[in-house]
């Protein structure tokens, strides 16, 4: 049974998200203030966090900060609805997603569902899961989920993880939205929903250029996103692979 640690004053909202998610299958404990829930959420032993922007004691953001510097545990956070301030920022301090209040108990459960699926070690489409993912300077560990570039570790929150994971599989390639939305966040692309954009934009802060100067990732207007090989990348280095001048678009026909 997922644990799942609450950090929300919100009485009447906690009281009704506790008792249907643990209908669902999840077992709940409440914080109802910042600090206090930072304690709880740092002693560990829990499986996700959902957390409240605005909260006594300690805001949301200053308790993701302190969070991120001690776990990796996924977080997803509560924002006011139409607010993307708050949801851009929560994202840039290393929350997993988020979802605006009010919110559907079912879409709550649905997010909290995705999120621990993405935490859960990936394979490739076919065939058994590959422990490694290698691509240039970088080395990916699915199993431990960590990440090294040139050999120093980098870390990554958990969506993070899983949408780098997805590109470099594709490496040379442009992941479409859609996909990305699917195979990655576990839900359906929404119009107007740009939270893919602060993801990358983290994970190009956090990586990098390639050693020879070159970005890593390239974003196809309206299309989508996918990891660029450096220039000096050789078709030997990975299997499959296309040339750093060519761009190839991941069909999203046969979408389930």
């Amino acid at each position: 049974m997922p644990r799942v640690l609450l950090i929300d004053d919100d009485i009447e909202l906690a009281e009704l998200a506790t008792e249907f998610l643990t209908l669902e299958g999840f077992e709940v404990e409440v914080a109802r203030r910042g600090d206090t829930g930072l304690d709880r959420a740092i002693a560990g032993g829990f499986d996700c966090i959902i957390l409240d922007v605005m909260l006594p004691g300690l805001g949301g953001f200053e308790v993701l900060r302190r969070l991120r510097g001690q776990s990796g545990v996924p977080v997803l956070m509560l924002t006011a609805r139409g607010d993307d301030a708050d949801r851009i920022l929560g994202l840039e301090s290393g929350a997993d997603d988020y979802l605006p209040k009010p919110f559907n108990p079912r879409e709550l459960a649905a997010r909290l569902r995705a999120v621990l699926r993405r935490f859960a070690t990936t394979g490739t489409h076919d065939g058994p899961p590959r422990e490694k993912l290698e691509v240039g300077d970088l080395e990916m560990n699915l199993a431990s989920r960590s990440l090294r570039r040139g050999g120093e570790k980098i870390e990554l929150t958990g969506l993070e993880f899983d949408l780098l994971s997805a590109f470099l599989k594709e490496a040379g390639k442009v992941v479409p939205r859609e996909i990305i939305f699917r195979d990655v966040f576990g839900r359906k692309l929404l119009a107007g929903d740009r939270s893919i954009d602060t993801h990358v934009s983290n994970l190009r802060r956090k990586l990098g250029a390639h050693p020879d100067g070159t970005e890593r990732f390239k974003n196809l207007r309206g299309v989508g996103y996918g990891y660029a090989l450096p220039e000096n990348f050789h078709a030997d280095e990975a299997e499959s692979s296309t040339s750093a001048e060519q761009t190839e678009v991941i069909s999203t026909k046969n979408e389930a």
